[in-house]
C-alpha cells in the first residue's frame, strides 16, 4: 500500500476527529467564572444573658402556659439575637420566638404548670 493511498483513506477521518476537537475547544472555551472570594477567619462566640422571665397562664385554664416572656442581652447593636427558640422541660417541641420593644415572646402548646420544669434559650444573630 502507497502513502498516499494511506493518507486518502484516513484523511476523512482525521478531518472529523480534528473538527469535533475544535468544536470541544470553542464550547469549553465560552464559560465565564465571576470574580468571588474566600477567606477564614475567627471570632468570639459571647452569649446572651436571659432575664426577666415571665410565664403567661391560659385564662380559661391556668394550670396551662399560653406563652413565655424574656429580656436577652445585648438587645441591640451588634451581636443582638436575630433569631430565638425555647424548649420546655429538656425535651420535645421546639417554639419559635418574637421579639417587640425589647421582649421576647414564645407561645407555647401543650405545656402545663405542673409539667413546666425546664426552660432552654437558644438564641443567634
Amino acid at each position: 500500500m502507497s502513502v498516499s493511498r494511506i493518507y486518502t483513506r484516513f484523511l476523512p477521518a482525521l478531518m472529523i476527529v480534528l473538527i469535533l476537537a475544535a468544536a470541544a475547544f470553542a464550547f469549553a472555551a465560552a464559560n465565564t467564572v465571576p470574580n468571588s472570594g474566600a477567606g477564614d477567619g475567627s471570632g468570639t462566640i459571647s452569649g446572651y444573658t436571659v432575664a426577666s422571665i415571665h410565664y403567661n397562664l391560659n385564662t380559661t385554664t391556668p394550670s396551662n402556659v399560653d406563652s413565655v416572656q424574656f429580656t436577652l442581652t445585648p438587645a441591640a447593636g451588634v451581636g443582638a439575637p436575630t433569631d430565638v427558640s425555647v424548649q420546655m422541660n429538656g425535651g420535645g417541641s421546639w417554639f419559635a420566638c418574637s421579639v417587640a420593644a425589647g421582649t421576647w415572646t414564645c407561645n407555647l402548646t401543650g405545656i402545663t404548670a405542673l409539667n413546666a420544669t425546664q426552660l432552654r434559650v437558644v438564641a443567634a444573630q
